[in-house]
């Protein structure tokens, strides 16, 4: 574990809740308007620009891509003022760029930082994930299990029927056997279209989303995002990853991944102290959109650290040019 002289969270947190916050108002002008890629190139811009304002020797490990596919915030980008702890940083800086542009709930930008090390670089390939919120033993769902034998775990440890669970899955073709035994059991599904870090967050607040779990195969990155956000708020998440090919083994090779097979836990994703931010772009279950109003623009940011298990709520009114 790292020492308090090498990664001082608590002074490092507010900074990072300006990061988020900074990308959600900079991809404010984008809400609705049906272009992805300018919302997410706002976002990216203001994103990097912040993060450059730290006084950390920061390393990307999650980001927008690889080097060749992303002009900045690439996997492996260096950023922040160089002076300071070594830090490693998984990043979305807008989650759910269909969301935004189709102004639908739950566009969110996502930052979390850890010691140099402390995050898994998974690559840029699908991950079959599984989450549930605190309070359950370990193990009490797994991998390994078909979605109804998850359903039933998850309803007996509770003490609840399989018809009061709630699980979150994404709308996609490949989930649609999944989602017909799911809810053969009589649980009732929440379907998303975007944004499973979102969803697998829901989780770990069940009373406030009325989510218990979240199943399904989404990308690997991601999947790292959210196993930060759970360290912080508590619950379990595990994720498997998927290859469709020879050149997604060879990128799992590149990041250093040796065996293919490996399930890996919150704590395999992410090892060491870390804290996150998330900012709400669009209105959703975990945090108000961003609020117009004539010369304002108000966000609201959800800033966690694991050291503590603290959750902040910060409200942030900024005055804008008309």
């Amino acid at each position: 574990m790292s020492t308090p002289t090498d990664f001082n969270d608590r002074m490092l947190s507010l900074g990072l809740a300006r990061v988020a916050e900074q990308a959600a108002i900079a991809s404010a002008d984008w809400i609705g308007r049906g272009d992805e890629k300018s919302a997410d190139q706002a976002a990216v811009n203001a994103m990097r620009e912040q993060l450059n304002k730290l006084d950390i020797k920061g390393t990307v490990v999650i980001g927008e891509g690889e080097r060749d596919e992303a002009p900045m915030l690439y996997i492996g980008e260096e950023v922040g003022s160089g002076n300071g702890p070594g830090v490693d940083i998984a990043l979305d800086p807008l989650e759910g760029t269909t969301l935004t542009a189709k102004d639908m709930p739950n566009a969110l930008t996502v930052i979390a930082m850890g010691p140099r090390g402390s995050m898994l670089h998974a690559p840029d390939v699908y991950m079959e994930k599984l989450a549930i919120g605190p309070g359950y033993p370990q193990d009490v769902v797994t991998l390994d299990m078909a979605p109804a034998e998850r359903v039933a775990a998850l309803a007996k440890a509770r003490g609840a029927a399989p018809r009061d669970i709630t699980v979150c899955i994404l709308e996609r073709p490949r989930h649609e056997s999944m989602i017909a035994e799911v809810r053969e059991t009589g649980a009732s599904i929440r379907l998303i279209t975007d944004g499973d870090v979102a969803g697998v967050m829901h989780c770990a607040d069940p009373q406030v989303t009325g989510i218990d779990m979240y199943m399904g195969s989404g990308g690997a990155p991601e999947g790292v995002l959210a196993a930060a956000a759970l360290k912080c708020m508590g619950g379990q998440i595990y994720g498997r990853l998927l290859f469709r090919n020879d050149d997604e083994k060879g990128r799992a090779a590149k990041a250093g991944i040796t065996d293919l097979d490996k399930i890996y836990t919150r704590d395999d994703m992410v090892t060491d102290y870390v804290i996150f931010a998330a900012t709400g772009v669009t209105s959703g279950s975990l945090l108000p959109g961003i609020k117009r109003e004539v010369g304002w623009l108000t966000t609201e940011t959800l800033l966690m650290r694991s050291k503590t298990g603290s959750v902040r709520r910060m409200s942030y009114r900024n005055p804008v040019k008309i």
